[in-house]
């Protein structure tokens, strides 16, 4: 109003000065630090109104304000084809990235007698100041979503009992076209927050620029004015859909304005059509929103043209970024120690998964989904598993063993059998032995390995020899078979026992003396 007023006691002055004092059109244009035009503007003005001095001398501001505006503002017919113009210019505004500069260079491209840039932006800001709230859109399009929970919940109808269970109901808003999507939710839990999120962008078709929450705990972990800690899987799910998370400010709710408002008319003109119905699930109460919900958003607005569908559909929906091709999977997360055993416990189940051995004693992030389970350490993924269901359960991929416990865990009867084979058949056997009369086979698993281990002193040959000799005399064991070949007796050749007949004596008595 200041401004105005000086703009006025300004035009009083020139027009003293010229009138009455006589002085050129610089020296007053100097005088007052404007433009030689605008005195002589103000002069032309004054003499097409034909009023004396004394008159004018009497009329008050506001008088003054009536005689000259309309004739500066509607006198001149590029003024008025250019106001013709500032609705549109007003919703190209709305583009990411367009601006007043470029705006006015697309309009004095092929208008030799066009406006300079100054004048156009003083006229553009004058006619925008007297348009409704609604065309100040201080949101580009396709910039922000705004989403959150209603203070107020609907009920569900349990068709048996007859009991109420209250359910929540989200709400995002497209911050420049105020499109709105509605769903009932069981709980603000993170699972049904991230669906909810999800839902919305399918909705509206693709995503914003940046999504904006209130500090709930499913998206904040912790509020702050200058830098919130932000919840890792909400910030999952906007990675993964190339958008970013602006946390409205604690105690600011003009930093959510929009959605505020839309609460106000989901109240109108939903929930009062819901008061005095019926739902058992939150399905057959979606289905009745969303025919509500079209409603509201093909509603005409009461002071602007159009709806907030068709707002959205002209200059918003080309705007956002396409959706991705995979939908996001929600992951819960957990924060916990490897044991000493390499492997991570999921408590919920009750099943252990191994990481690779170097990251004992290490803290891990656990991630996991209806199928999988997936392990991160400084935010860079170290394990994998397909989840399991079986409790007091190990599940271990060998490449994570030490290699000695490698070793050891990849012993089996059937591979050492293999293993004694490809010395020879009498070693075979004789391991085969050994495993059989042990309680169980692994006990005779070293004694077995130590018998193999021996051709790399001996050779095959020899061990496979000295095997056939302690089963001819009905021995076994890894001892047995060491003994003989450090002794050498596999390399000895076996004489023949004969048998002598025994002399006739009288003194010796036969086999008739005992029948």
């Amino acid at each position: 109003m200041a401004n105005r007023r000086e703009k006025l006691s300004t035009i009083k002055e020139v027009l003293r000065m010229g009138i009455q004092g006589g002085f050129s059109l610089r020296k007053i244009a100097r005088s007052h630090k404007i433009s030689h035009t605008c005195v002589s503007n103000y002069l032309a003005t004054y003499r097409k109104l034909k009023i004396s001095w004394d008159v004018f001398e009497t009329k008050t501001d506001k008088e003054i304000d009536d005689l000259f505006k309309p004739h500066q503002f509607h006198g001149d017919i590029r003024l008025k084809e250019l106001e013709e113009q500032f609705p549109v210019i007003q919703q190209k505004l709305t583009k990411t990235g367009e601006t007043l500069q470029r705006l006015w260079e697309k309009y004095r491209a092929d208008r030799p007698n066009a406006f300079g840039y100054s004048q156009f932006c003083h006229y553009y800001k004058e006619w925008s100041g007297k348009q409704e709230v609604w065309l100040r859109m201080e949101h580009k399009a396709g910039d922000k979503m705004l989403v959150d929970f209603a203070g107020q919940k609907l009920q569900l109808t349990d068709p048996l009992l007859g009991t109420k269970k209250e359910v929540e109901v989200f709400i995002a808003v497209m911050a420049c076209s105020q499109l709105c999507y509605v769903e009932a939710v069981e709980s603000q839990r993170k699972e049904h927050w991230i669906q909810a999120n999800q839902n919305a962008l399918e909705f509206f078709g693709g995503v914003p620029a940046a999504i904006v929450p209130d500090n709930l705990k499913s998206a904040v972990n912790r509020a702050s004015k200058y830098e919130p800690w932000m919840n890792e899987t909400y910030l999952d799910f906007a990675r993964h859909h190339d958008t970013c998370i602006l946390p409205a400010r604690p105690a600011r709710p003009t930093d959510k304005a929009l959605v505020e408002g839309s609460v106000k008319f989901v109240y109108q003109r939903i929930y009062a059509e819901l008061r005095d119905e019926i739902f058992h699930d939150t399905v057959e109460m979606n289905e009745r929103i969303w025919e509500l919900l079209e409603k509201h958003n093909n509603k005409p607005f009461q002071q602007k043209d159009g709806s907030r569908q068709q707002l959205f559909d002209e200059i918003e929906k080309s705007s956002l970024k396409p959706l991705p091709a995979e939908p996001f999977i929600f992951k819960e997360r957990l924060t916990c120690t490897v044991w000493q055993n390499y492997h991570v416990r999921l408590a919920k189940d009750e099943h252990w998964y191994s990481v690779p051995h170097r990251y004992a004693k290490k803290q891990v992030i656990l991630a996991y989904t209806a199928t999988l389970v997936e392990i991160y350490f400084n935010h860079e993924r170290i394990a994998m598993h397909q989840r399991v269901f079986g409790r007091h359960q190990y599940t271990t991929v060998p490449e994570h063993m030490p290699s000695h416990h490698r070793h050891v865990a990849e012993m089996n009867p059937e591979r050492i059998l293999r293993w004694a084979e490809s010395i020879g058949p009498e070693t075979r056997k004789m391991t085969e032995q050994i495993m059989s009369a042990s309680r169980h086979p692994e006990q005779g698993f070293n004694s077995c390995l130590g018998i193999i281990h021996l051709n790399k002193k001996y050779g095959n040959g020899r061990v496979e020899k000295s095997c056939a000799r302690a089963l001819a005399f009905g021995a076994r064991g890894y001892r047995v078979v060491s003994d003989i070949l450090e002794k050498g007796l596999d390399m000895t050749v076996e004489e023949p026992i004969s048998q002598v007949a025994l002399p006739v004596h009288e003194n010796i008595r036969g086999p008739e003396f005992y029948q």
